[in-house]
């Protein structure tokens, strides 16, 4: 018996074994997400002329992060009130999500001051627009049951994952005009007026991402009339306020004049931009109710929502916007240096199409000044984005969309004539 197990053994340890087959086998690579994979081409260039313009984040004139001198005094502030670690609730902090809706609407408005909001923090703009998607999928009668959400064509690219993981199925309305680099503003209204009523629609409440196109005060007007009219539901990503043409209030214009029509929209807010809070994750989500009564019980359901996705948010930086919001000294230097932020990056616009006409560019370059925010759409193609990382060390997404944070007074005459260069 010993013998033929000893035998059986032997026999077994002669067949090769197979490699047990990974519970994971089956998962594909993914494809490199655009924006990192424009930094890593950077970092992996010598040339000591490089320039990255794919960042989303803004860099002062040396081409460095830049930490707000208000943010820097909130710091000291927060820390020397010796506060506990302790959770959050649900919701956020009272504070933050109070001064983030004032900020919004406006302390006058009667979301406000009839208490018809329910603001709660959210993990920067991405997690308030995730909230967002959850709270429709849960929550909107979407008409014929259809869960769809009208985006403008082109839209921050993580919009779509965003919303389609979130059980809301992503369309798209007319938006941008390559011909003129401009905003296709009938081609939009068109688009939304052939909507069903109900119908859910997102709107970039101020500097367009990727265009920096953005409709003009009286556009909004006019487009609020056309939502009203055929009874769609707005919804607003403002991931730049303030940052956009260094005015808050003006920046939140689309956003108040369809309040003032009679809309209760949802609202999404980040501080990564205007306070340069990359890192800490700061933004907040509204709904707005027709009352106090009906605002507490949508903000019951989003405790409800909330609460299975991450349970509670940080604190920390919701501290230091509060903070800065919160006291007056503070509030009137942030407001200084997010117009000087906006102010910076105006300067650079008007730099860059300088330099592209005195190199005698047969191209129309008014729309460099015309567009507004952190990005350009500057129309290249991706042969010039090519040509232009090939030639010149210089890198941005293959849209041809500019992060104009990353122009300075230092690089901009190299950019330019480099533009210039593969434009021709």
């Amino acid at each position: 018996m010993f013998s033929n197990l000893a035998r059986s053994s032997a026999r077994a340890a002669s067949v090769p074994r197979r490699a047990p087959m990974s519970t994971w086998s089956g998962i594909q690579m993914g494809p490199p997400d655009a924006i990192l994979g424009v930094t890593e081409a950077w970092k992996a260039d010598s040339n000591p002329n490089k320039i990255n313009l794919g960042v989303g984040a803004y860099r002062d004139d040396n081409g460095k992060p830049f930490v707000l001198e208000s943010v820097k005094k909130a710091e000291l502030q927060v820390a020397s009130q010796a506060l506990d670690k302790e959770y959050s609730p649900i919701g956020g902090g009272a504070k933050f999500c109070q001064l983030s809706a004032e900020l919004a609407f406006g302390t006058d408005s009667t979301v406000i001051t009839g208490n018809r909001n329910t603001t709660v923090q959210a993990i920067s703009g991405t997690g308030a627009l995730r909230i967002c998607g959850e709270f429709l999928a849960k929550h909107y009668p979407f008409p014929g049951g259809k869960k769809q959400i009208y985006l403008p064509a082109p839209t921050w690219g993580n919009h779509i994952p965003i919303f389609r993981d979130s059980g809301v199925e992503p369309l798209h309305y007319t938006y941008y005009d390559p011909e003129t680099r401009g905003l296709n503003f009938e081609g939009m209204k068109a688009d939304l007026e052939a909507l069903e009523a109900g119908s859910v629609v997102m709107f970039h409440a101020c500097a367009h991402n990727p265009t920096g196109v953005d409709p003009k005060p009286e556009q909004w007007a006019e487009l609020s009339q056309v939502v009203k009219a055929k009874g769609l539901f707005p919804v607003f990503d403002m991931a730049y306020q303030g940052f956009a043409t260094g005015d808050c209030d003006y920046d939140a214009t689309a956003l108040r004049s369809f309040v003032a029509d009679g809309h209760n929209p949802l609202l999404c807010q980040s501080y990564a931009k205007n306070m340069g809070l990359y890192g800490e994750r700061i933004g907040a989500f509204t709904a707005v109710g027709v009352d106090e009564e009906e605002s507490k019980r949508i903000e019951s359901q989003l405790k409800i929502l909330i609460r299975p996705m991450y349970s509670n948010p940080p604190i920390n930086g919701a501290r230091l916007a509060g903070e800065v919001m919160g006291d007056a000294t503070l509030r009137e230097e942030w407001l200084g240096e997010v117009k000087f932020m906006a102010d910076r990056i105006v300067g650079m616009r008007t730099s860059l199409k300088s330099v592209l006409e005195g190199e005698g560019s047969v191209h129309n370059w008014e729309h460099v000044t015309d567009q507004i925010g952190m990005f350009c759409f500057t129309g290249m193609t991706p042969e010039h984005v090519a040509a232009l990382a090939a030639d010149h060390s210089i890198y941005l997404t293959k849209d041809g969309r500019v992060s104009m944070a990353g122009v300075t007074s230092n690089n901009v005459e190299y950019l330019g004539k480099a533009m210039h260069a593969v434009t021709k």
